[in-house]
């Protein structure tokens, strides 16, 4: 169990309600990357409070409505995941630092100066984004925030990538789950089907191909069909 010295707040606003717990800065945020944690571990007090400043707690009734269970586990993982994470400022230099340093490894490896048709090294990937003054935000994902980037990164140095379009079938048993994958890309065209299938038509830098079909792969089980329709 954490110190309650040590520990940072998580909170969640659910049906009206204020949750709060005392957490382990490192274990929660191993939590919310999907990795598994012991709850006596994570937790500094094992109380979901209402303010937690004051030592209230909330009731257990507030906590059946809003996580259907008034166990302290079950709705610690849900304040965690769904939830905000005040993250000590290491943890955000740290996750800013290595976000930074993931983008500019794939810019270098997958963009190029179109007037010479040459890659951009590291060294001038990095100097590009302070002289252009781009904000990198840590708790985004790349493709998120690459398109914006691309276009701030342009006002500093020539800068091209090349876009994929890839049409993508998924049947009705995983079409929920993989349209949170798919809307994470630019999507071109999309039909949902009357069975709840969904046909849709991505855009993607060409060089996170391979990224965008693991991570659809996983949510659909590999009962998925893709197609490359241009720019392979």
């Amino acid at each position: 169990m954490v110190k309650l010295e040590d520990a940072v707040t998580a909170r969640l606003q659910s049906h009206g309600e204020k949750f709060e717990i005392l957490v382990d800065p490192d274990l929660a945020l191993k939590l919310k990357k999907g990795e598994k944690v012991n709850f006596d571990s994570l937790l500094a007090v094992g109380t979901v409070f209402k303010d937690a400043a004051k030592g209230e707690a909330q009731s257990p009734e507030a906590m059946n409505k809003a996580f259907g269970s008034a166990d302290v586990a079950v709705a610690a993982s849900k304040i965690v995941m769904q939830g905000t994470v005040h993250l000590t400022t290491e943890q955000r230099r740290a996750m800013k630092e290595a976000r930074e340093k993931e983008l500019i490894e794939f810019i270098s490896r997958n963009a190029v100066n179109p007037q010479t048709k040459a890659p951009h090294p590291p060294k001038r990937i990095e100097n590009a984004l302070a002289e252009a003054k781009v904000r990198i935000d840590e708790s985004k994902s790349i493709e998120e925030q690459l398109p914006s980037i691309l276009k701030e990164l342009k006002k500093a140095i020539p800068i091209s990538m090349e876009q994929l379009q890839i049409a993508v079938k998924v049947g009705p048993e995983h079409s929920g789950r993989a349209s949170s994958v798919l809307h994470r890309f630019k999507v071109v065209k999309e039909q949902w089907q009357n069975d709840g299938s969904v046909i849709s038509v991505i855009e993607l830098p060409a060089g996170m191909r391979q990224d965008f079909l693991n991570e659809l792969n996983n949510v659909c089980h590999g009962s998925c069909e893709t197609k490359i329709l241009q720019g392979d």
